[in-house]
């Protein structure tokens, strides 16, 4: 798995993206933790860490399926 480096995303447009997913997307921290965002509660406690004024300031994330990197990468780029 290759990280991907998330910034200024909209917060709801960007779970709505992951819940499109086929595989497990994790949000993986500097200290190391892996929270699974499929995990409505894992996006609670990841994400809370990470928003600053409404968007994601900065994250990596992994992908357990190459085409959910793909779409995930497209998404910080282009947005929705």
């Amino acid at each position: 798995m290759t990280a991907i480096e998330v910034h200024d995303v909209d917060v709801k447009a960007f779970l709505a993206e992951i819940d499109t997913c086929e595989g497990d997307v994790f949000l993986v921290t500097d200290e190391g933790d892996r929270l699974n965002l499929k995990s409505k509660l894992c996006q609670l406690i990841g994400l809370t860490q990470l928003i600053d004024g409404g968007k994601i300031s900065n994250a990596h994330l992994e992908c357990q399926k190459p085409e959910d990197e793909t779409k995930l990468f497209r998404f910080n780029i282009f947005g929705k």
